[in-house]
């Protein structure tokens, strides 16, 4: 086939599942507005509640908020899109729309990453140099921190996603996934330099992906090796308690990614739709999931809560007594 070094396509057609039959098609919308209002609601709740209630203004939950922030974010990014395809048919997305997409969609992916290292680097100073945890560890240094993430991502993200519109796009523009991401769109791409353009974006994305792992591994293994070396239970269930709620959170954001990832390497195919649903889960369901682990494995939330909770009753009994 013969390409020309001109893009011809203006916009992109976003299949979604495509093994779907299309009498389920209105139950999958449904299903995927459900999932993005119980992102949006919990996350925003346990945002709210880290806002209001002053108790919870220490770095621990401020990490809490803006790994709440870019799940609301990615939420609203990707599943509009997807909901309107199986509820409206709408498949259409144009040129800018996909490329925009796509950098918001990783740069989010990337700013989860390394605020998941922030809250490790958390811990690990907490557990290992309590005496020094409330000098280096500030409400300050972690907003700074925190910060960072998302502006140098953002920067950073924009020279990936350029390099990408660099490509011609000649002939194809069927997108095999709920959302346009970068292999999605490059892999449509024509010309000599689609190889060396995937091979920029997969390393980028195995540093955002890998070196925060690698920390967040040693940071916990750290912990753990401290838990072991105490002599008292209390304390030993104490730090395990406060840590159990971010090692899961972690382990819901990295291990789904690690399996497709190594299975890919290893040579394990899986079926397009199945890649997909796989992409989907890991993508969404810690963004489901997490709010639950904030308020019911969290104590300083639950507390936060409960004592909320009781006011509440107090007030409501206090006004019907004056009744």
């Amino acid at each position: 086939m013969k390409y020309t070094n001109i893009t011809t396509i203006k916009d992109f057609i976003i299949t979604g599942f495509p093994g779907l039959p299309p009498e389920y098609y209105g139950a999958v919308s449904v299903l995927l507005l459900l999932v993005f209002l119980a992102i949006v609601v919990g996350n925003g709740f346990i945002s709210a509640v880290i806002m209001c209630e002053r108790s919870l203004h220490k770095p621990t939950y401020l990490i809490f908020f803006h790994l709440a922030m870019t799940d609301i974010a990615f939420c609203i990014v990707t599943l509009p899109k997807i909901i309107a395809r199986y509820w409206w048919n709408d498949m259409i997305s144009s040129f800018g729309a996909c490329f925009t997409q796509m950098y918001f969609v990783h740069a989010l992916g990337a700013i989860h990453s390394l605020i998941l290292l922030i809250m490790a680097l958390d811990r690990f100073v907490a557990i290992w140099f309590p005496f020094r945890y409330s000098i280096a560890i500030t409400n300050k240094t972690v907003s700074i921190a925190c910060c960072l993430c998302w502006v140098a991502t953002f920067i950073r993200m924009m020279g990936i996603v350029l390099h990408a519109s660099t490509l011609p796009y000649c002939n194809l523009n069927i997108i095999t996934q709920c959302y346009c991401d970068h292999l999605s769109i490059t892999q449509l791409g024509c010309g000599e330099n689609v190889k060396y353009v995937k091979t920029v974006a997969l390393i980028n994305a195995m540093v955002s992906l890998l070196v925060p792992l690698g920390f967040i591994i040693f940071s916990y293994l750290s912990i753990i090796l401290a838990v072991l070396k105490m002599s008292h239970t209390e304390n030993r269930h104490k730090v395990m308690s406060t840590c159990a709620p971010q090692i899961f959170i972690t382990c819901l954001y990295y291990v789904p990614r690690c399996f497709v990832y190594l299975s890919n390497y290893l040579g394990f195919r899986l079926g397009t739709d199945a890649r997909i649903v796989i992409i989907m889960m890991y993508s969404l369901i810690p963004a489901v999931v997490n709010p639950v682990i904030y308020c019911f494995k969290t104590k300083g939330i639950k507390e936060a809560l409960i004592q909320r909770f009781k006011n509440r009753k107090v007030s409501i009994a206090i006004q019907i007594d004056r009744k």
